[in-house]
Order: C-alpha cells, then sequence, then structure tokens
C-alpha cells in the first residue's frame, strides 16, 4: 500500500516544481535538464521526499512544457517535441491553438500515467534480479552503461566516447589517496581537491552556465512572432477529439515507455516512431501532417511516456539513460542515496514518494496547463535576458553552499561552464561527459574488488551466466550504436547533397 500522507508543503513545492518546469520547457533554448540542475541547490533546503516532489515536478513540467512552443511558434521546447510541430502548429496557423494545446496536454496526462503504471510494476522485478549481482556484474552493468554513451552521441561516436572516457578521468581526479600519484591533479590544486571535483557545480557549469554563454554569444536577440492561439468557431476543443484514438494513446503511451526504459534512445526517437505507427494504424495517413489531432496524441502520449520509463533502468540499475535522469541521479547522490538493485529494499519510504510524487506531478501539470492555458502560453514572449540574471544567481549561491562555502566549488562551476561551451561548439555532447563522470568512480571500484578477488585474473568477467548476458548486452548496445550513427552520417551525406 502506498502511503497517501502528502502534506500542504509537499503540493505546494510540487506545484511550483511543475509550473517552472513548464516555464523552463516553454521557453526555446532552455530545457527540462536545464531547469532541474540549476533548481538542485534548493534541494539542501529540504529533506529527500520533498526534495523529490520538487525535482520530479520540474522533471515531468519540463517535458510538458516543450508542447508550447512546438504548436505556436513551431520551434520544439524539447527534442521529444519535435513531432508535436508537424501537427500543433499547422492547427495554431488556421487559429486552432487552444485546441491543439489542449489535445497534447491531455495526451500528454494520460502518457505520463501510463509510464507511472509501468514503473511501479516493473522496477520491483528488475531490481529483485539485479540484487544476484557481485561486484563482477556491478562493473559490467557500469560498462554497458557506459555504452549508452555512444548512443547518445547520434553521428558524433568518438566524440562521445571521448567525452564520456574524459568524464571518467576527471571524477577520478583527486580521489582514492592510495592511487593519487597516479591522478592528473596540479601541486597546487591537491589541498582544494582532496575529495575531488564536487558534481553540484560540474553539472551546473555544463548545462547551464554554458547555455548561458551560448545567449549571451548570441545577444538573447531571439525574438518570438506572436501567433494568434485563440479558437476558431469551427474548431473549440472537445473530448470528442479522442474518439476512436484509445489504441492511438495507449500504443503511444507504451512506445514512450518502452523507448525510455532502453538507455541512450531518448525522446526524440520515441515520438518519430510513436509518430510513424500512428501514421502506419490511422486510417486517414494522409492527414497526418496538415493538422490532424491524432498526429498531436502521438507525439505527446509517447513524449510524457518517457518520463516512468526513463526512471526505470535509473532506480533499478543505476544506469541514467539521458542528460535528465543523469541529473536526477546526481540529486539522490547529493542526498546520500544510493540507486540501484537495493534501492527499494533499502529506502522503501523513498520508492513509495517516487510514485506518489510522480501521479501528483501529472495531476498538477494536467490542472495547471489545461485550464489556464490561453495565459500559460504567453510564456514564450518572456524575454530571455529577464531570467538568465536571476539564474546565475542561484547557481552561484548553490555552487558555493556545496560544501559549506568554497569558492573552489565557484571556480569549478565556471570552469565546467567554459567546458561545456567549448563542448557545444565542437559538437562534444555534454551529456556523455556527465555520465562518465557520475559513474567514473563506481568503475574503478567494482573493476579492483573483482580483479582483487580473483587474484588477478581478468577471466572473473567471463565466469559466471549473468556476466555474459550483460556482454551480450553491451554488444548488443554497441552494434546498434555503430549502426545508428552510420545511418545519421548517411543521412547527413544525403541531405548534404541536395
Amino acid at each position: 500500500m502506498l502511503p497517501f500522507t502528502i502534506g500542504i508543503s509537499q503540493i505546494l513545492v510540487a506545484a511550483m516544481g511543475v509550473v517552472v518546469g513548464i516555464i523552463f520547457g516553454a521557453i526555446p533554448g532552455m530545457t527540462a535538464t536545464m531547469a532541474v540542475a540549476v533548481f538542485l541547490p534548493l534541494t539542501y533546503a529540504y529533506d529527500l521526499e520533498t526534495a523529490l516532489y520538487l525535482l520530479l515536478g520540474l522533471y515531468v513540467g519540463g517535458i510538458s512544457g516543450g508542447l508550447i512552443p512546438a504548436i505556436l511558434i513551431n520551434i520544439p521546447g524539447t527534442p521529444s517535441s519535435i513531432t508535436t510541430t508537424f501537427d500543433g502548429y499547422p492547427m495554431a496557423k488556421r487559429g486552432a491553438g487552444e485546441r491543439a494545446l489542449k489535445v497534447g496536454i491531455v495526451a500528454s496526462f494520460v502518457g505520463g500515467i501510463i509510464s507511472l503504471i509501468a514503473l511501479a510494476l516493473f522496477t520491483p522485478l528488475l531490481s529483485a534480479a539485479a540484487l544476484k549481482f557481485s561486484s563482477v556484474e556491478k562493473f559490467l552493468i557500469i560498462l554497458f552503461a557506459l555504452t549508452v554513451i555512444a548512443a547518445l552521441s547520434k553521428g558524433q561516436m568518438l566524440r562521445g566516447i571521448f567525452a564520456g572516457f574524459f568524464g571518467v578521468l576527471i571524477s577520478l581526479m583527486g580521489m582514492f589517496s592510495v592511487n593519487n600519484a597516479y591522478r592528473m591533479v596540479p601541486d597546487f590544486m591537491r589541498s582544494k581537491m582532496q575529495d575531488g571535483f564536487q558534481l553540484l557545480p560540474v553539472l551546473i557549469g555544463l548545462f547551464a552556465i554554458s547555455q548561458i554563454f551560448e545567449e549571451a554569444e548570441e545577444g538573447m536577440r531571439f525574438k518570438v512572432e506572436k501567433m494568434d492561439n485563440g479558437t476558431s468557431s469551427t474548431e473549440k476543443f472537445s473530448f470528442a477529439d479522442f474518439k476512436g484514438q484509445g489504441v492511438n494513446l495507449i500504443r503511444s503511451s507504451l512506445i514512450g515507455t518502452f523507448m525510455g526504459v532502453l538507455p541512450g534512445v531518448g525522446g526524440s526517437a520515441a515520438s518519430i516512431l510513436a509518430y510513424a505507427q500512428a501514421k502506419n494504424f490511422s486510417k486517414h495517413p494522409e492527414l497526418l501532417g496538415t493538422g490532424a489531432a491524432e498526429g498531436l496524441v502521438a507525439s505527446e502520449a509517447s513524449n510524457n511516456g518517457l518520463t516512468g520509463g526513463a526512471l526505470i533502468p535509473l532506480l533499478s540499475l543505476g544506469i541514467p539513460g539521458d542528460s535528465t535522469t543523469a541529473v536526477l541521479i546526481s540529486a539522490f547522490m547529493l542526498q546520500g542515496i544510493q540507486v540501484g538493485p537495493l534501492f527499494i529494499t533499502q529506502n522503501p519510504n523513498t520508492w513509495n514518494t517516487i510514485l506518489v510524487a510522480l501521479l501528483l506531478c501529472n495531476i498538477i501539470m494536467f490542472v495547471c496547463m489545461f485550464y489556464p492555458i490561453k495565459w500559460i502560453s504567453k510564456i514564450i514572449y518572456i524575454p530571455r535576458q529577464r531570467l538568465y540574471p536571476v539564474i546565475i544567481m542561484i547557481c552561484i549561491v548553490g555552487a558555493y553552499a556545496t560544501k559549506n562555502g568554497r569558492i573552489f566549488d565557484v571556480w569549478a562551476l565556471l570552469i565546467f561552464g567554459i567546458v561545456g561551451y567549448i563542448f557545444g561548439k565542437i559538437k562534444i555532447p555534454a551529456s556523455c561527459f556527465l555520465i562518465g563522470f557520475i559513474l567514473g568512480k563506481d568503475l574503478e571500484n567494482y573493476f579492483i574488488q573483482s580483479i582483487s578477488a580473483s587474484g588477478g585474473s581478468l577471466m572473473v568477467f567471463f565466469s559466471r551466466p549473468i556476466g555474459w548476458f550483460i556482454w551480450l548486452l553491451i554488444v548488443a548496445s554497441v552494434a546498434y550504436a555503430l549502426w545508428d550513427n552510420a545511418k545519421d552520417k548517411k543521412k547527413k551525406a544525403a541531405e548534404a547533397a541536395q
């Protein structure tokens, strides 16, 4: 039984998270990942359960808010909102913007609830299987998680792999004093880096400060042409829009959930697959892409289906599948909670809190977006030069408070902001670096434990059936990444030839 004892403070924190997440998702250039990263320092003021309401609210709101600019100005607020533009923007252009927004919001709510059910059913099963893992299997699982880096790279595999292993290297600087002679830590920094780089300044620098640097370079001259988001007299929203869409809703939600479970696949792939399936099974496929509610349903149901699906490998195996879940795993680490096979058995209250918080955040998202959507949609017109000074202040205060007031962490924030900015210029995915940074310490720990137990023999990694199964997953993940990388290069070459 779930303990449905939710206090007013949790409801208010969840509502704040959802609303702020919607704002970040709706403003082009700002993402759910950035929202979670920026507000992570606030979790120091709360206990873990209350902090989860805030973070999951930011996550759900950030993913959902992406439909607003996708429909009104043809700019996806999140990568998974790409297919929302296919039918949402044509509807807005003919004066049915409010109808399109409400169809997308309802589909998002259904997708979020179905993914929550999948999370509740499958995470305990996967965790129970993973409890049988020794240090060997744990090392291989982390190695498998690192192969996700290749899948996340999307046509830039060598850059992604470099970023991932560079993240591993940086995570080990200053750590494990017995090996410090082999670390690349300059002498003048050794006293400051006895515990290595702290996670919070690193991730805020990568995902918030670097984005602000990019906006500053452009001069924040991005302008939004106002679109009539009213409702034409012939195209008012009605729940009749969902008549005959039940199969499409459930199918698209399950596709999003399943794609969320697969680390590294991402939201854009999920929404494209769901949209393609909707078109294949549609009675009138020629209408999709011209402003059909059917396409909106497929895109947004799969979009929010990712939220619960992506948490399944995160909570059961400790594998972050994308940049947003990588930031969420950071939140658990900052609160002293280890996600993985033992998470549910060791933290039953936290597990129940996650389920209740996700349910509450989806309900709040629906209420906050569905009824006042005419006013919510005006978020896209907020000047970013008004928002970013506040964000910078929050980032600096959060970094300074990481270790009870160390100016070194503020410098680390700036350093990794510059690193993230440079990564963006040379097309290196920052999410790959962050995954390597998070997993690096455990990778070395479990490797040393396995080798020590086997007397120095590497054959220990091939000695158990579970290990062989994980090796198969690793090979399959790398093979998929190579195929996807080759396909992406062919597509770019074909576009360049046209």
